[in-house]
């Protein structure tokens, strides 16, 4: 799980990543990626780890969460916490905030 001070010192990390390689096309977030492991990121949801990170409840999606950069119809889009790569709409991280 990823703890609150954690979260704080990756954001403005992946903030400042994600301005640099804007120009970059954004491939897809690989599950094996450092960043994803220690988040949890799965790019089905269905497939989150249930008893490492109890605070998973189904219906948490990428698209409906604060930090996804898209539309909630996107089948992909961007996310802060992973820098130039996009995440799937169906996926979920550890990370994730309901949009208000």
């Amino acid at each position: 799980m990823t703890s609150r001070r954690q979260f704080i010192q990756i954001v403005p990390v992946a903030g400042a990543a994600l301005l640099a390689s804007h120009a970059a096309q954004a491939q897809l977030v690989n599950e094996k990626d450092p960043q994803a492991v220690a988040l949890g990121y799965v790019a089905d949801a269905t497939k989150a780890d249930k008893a490492k990170y109890k605070n998973y409840a189904a219906g948490q999606l990428c698209n409906n969460c604060a930090l996804y950069q898209g539309k909630a119809s996107d089948a992909e889009a961007g996310c802060p916490l992973f820098a130039g790569k996009k995440v799937a709409g169906k996926g979920w991280c550890s990370a994730y905030a309901k949009k208000a």
